[in-house]
């Protein structure tokens, strides 16, 4: 069981390295990268790359680690204990089985993907610790243990919005997605929308490579905007010579796709007016 990218993935050798050493020491691969780079869309592509199920936890500023795991819905229980209702009797009729949960207990191996990790609370990782080491949790309720019929491929996402705990980071094996290289970034282009004209490539990658490197940029523009970028040149049928054009203003056509915030636009406008006035 070996990942090694698909038709519709670049992934580079380091990454590669990563998801197999991660499957081979079935430890959870922990992903981090600017946002952009494709970590989600890495455990959808690891799924269908080695034929497996996938199970996907968004996991949000409100959400508790105790969710992944499962809920027990108390309020409904004693609505239907005042309503005489005989599914009281039963108290697994109110457990909600959490993604963990549902990981643990498929009938095949799957791909579990804890996204964005690092938008929860501090203690979130820490809580899921012992569960994603031993790979079983009690349930306090009807007193049963769930026990992970196969370990899942645990790949779980960061945007680096907050340090993760040490203890947690022992228990994974990382890798940081770096921002790809023109090279890397012409395969995955090639991907997205084959048979694009070099020339109009080559100038668009040049320009998207300038506005990144642009001292005092607040958000640089990640790989899936030059990609929904050109898509817009594509449908605009715009060409190198256009791209070109546009040198004279700094600001590149359709620039809502790159630049997304106005503090960035009104950067490269004040750019264009002193580079105006130095001529």
């Amino acid at each position: 069981m070996r990942f090694s990218g698909t038709s519709t993935y670049v992934a580079t050798d380091d990454l590669t390295v990563a998801v197999n050493a991660a499957v081979t020491l079935e430890r959870p691969l922990l992903v981090k990268g600017e946002p952009g780079t494709g970590k989600t869309e890495l455990a959808r592509q690891v799924a269908a790359s080695l034929d497996l199920p996938m199970i996907e936890w968004n996991v949000k500023s409100t959400t508790k680690a105790q969710q992944g795991l499962y809920e027990y819905d108390a309020v409904s229980r004693l609505r239907d204990s005042q309503l005489g209702d005989a599914r009281v009797n039963d108290v697994s009729n109110y457990i909600r089985r959490g993604k963990l949960w549902q990981a643990f207990t498929a009938p095949t191996k799957v791909v579990l993907l804890i996204d964005e990790i690092d938008k929860a609370d501090i203690e979130f990782p820490n809580d899921l610790l012992q569960e994603l080491d031993r790979m079983e949790f009690h349930v306090y309720e009807t007193g049963e243990t769930i026990r992970a019929l196969h370990r899942p491929i645990v790949i779980i996402t960061s945007n680096n919005e907050r340090e993760l705990p040490d203890a947690f980071l022992r228990r994974c094996f990382f890798h940081y997605i770096r921002f790809p290289d023109i090279d890397t970034l012409r395969q995955i282009v090639e991907v997205h929308h084959p048979g694009i004209k070099d020339a109009l490539l080559t100038t668009a990658l040049t320009r998207f490579l300038e506005i990144r490197d642009t001292p005092g940029l607040k958000k640089k523009p990640s790989t899936s905007e030059v990609l929904d970028w050109l898509k817009l040149l594509l449908a605009e049928d715009l060409s190198a010579e256009d791209l070109r054009k546009d040198g004279a203003t700094l600001l590149p056509r359709l620039h809502g796709a790159l630049l997304k915030n106005e503090q960035d636009v009104h950067l490269f406008e004040r750019l264009a007016f002193l580079s105006r006035g130095q001529r």
